[in-house]
């Protein structure tokens, strides 16, 4: 099973793009969206020369705002949105997919913001989060994958020192939380795979970032330890073009 997680940062313009044709190409049986900035029913518009798939939206109240999907060619048990907590379920973030023998979740993690105003609701937000990824491994494994918004470790930026604790994406109080994941069983996928790779899935629009490979990695496949004796890869595809960000993705044998 080959899973793909994508922040398109807009739904509706990366559609008029190769997105489709990307996705074909990719082939995945199962792939998240972050950052729709649309609706369920321009979600699914957007999406509609995609076949073979059923597709799932969440929507924030602020028009063309956040937002996610999930596309995939089973489908699932069950699919629910958000977290049940009103303080976090009023920008379309979360959607879980139950399948078979694990759940599905794709977030789209609160960012801190240039001016870190929303730091403070990030850590209840991570905290949060993690409460609700703990619940539903209660009853089965969890594979979650998003954008998480924070470079875990100085290998996943290009320029560690001039951020740490400068930068939105690189404060201590975000790599705690995501700290916190991992200390409770959640698994790195391609941190496990390819220890020692520096590889990012997101880069600046600003001053030729991408073309010069300043990015940072803040796209995640986090799954409980029960599932990694069935990962067989974890990928970044710098290659896929569309969007600020990069799909990362993950194979499983099941």
């Amino acid at each position: 099973m080959k899973i793909i997680s994508f922040n398109v940062n807009g739904i509706r313009a990366i559609t008029a793009k190769t997105f489709i044709q990307d996705m074909q190409h990719l082939n995945p049986d199962i792939f998240c969206l972050q950052e729709t900035k649309a609706t369920v029913e321009q979600v699914k518009e957007a999406m509609g020369a995609l076949s073979g798939y059923v597709i799932f939206a969440n929507e924030a109240e602020r028009k063309g705002y956040s937002g996610t999907a999930i596309a995939t060619k089973q489908k699932p048990l069950n699919v629910t949105y958000d977290m049940g907590m009103e303080e976090h379920d009023r920008e379309g973030r979360v959607i879980c997919a139950e399948f078979d023998s694990f759940f599905v979740v794709t977030v789209y993690v609160p960012n801190s913001g240039s001016e870190l105003a929303r730091l403070t609701y990030r850590q209840t937000w991570d905290r949060d989060f993690l409460a609700y990824l703990k619940h539903l491994e209660s009853s089965k494994p969890v594979v979650v994958c998003g954008d998480f918004n924070v470079a875990h470790k100085p290998l996943d930026l290009a320029r560690p020192k001039e951020n740490y604790n400068k930068s939105a994406g690189y404060m201590q109080e975000e790599i705690d939380g995501l700290d916190a994941f991992v200390a409770n069983g959640f698994v790195d996928a391609f941190r496990h795979m390819h220890p020692e790779t520096a590889k990012y899935s997101w880069w600046s629009y600003r001053a030729g970032a991408r073309q010069n490979n300043i990015g940072w990695r803040i796209d995640y496949f986090l799954m409980s330890n029960k599932l990694l004796p069935n990962l067989k890869e974890a990928t970044i595809h710098n290659e896929v073009l569309g969007s600020d960000h990069c799909p990362v993705g993950i194979e499983l044998a099941l």
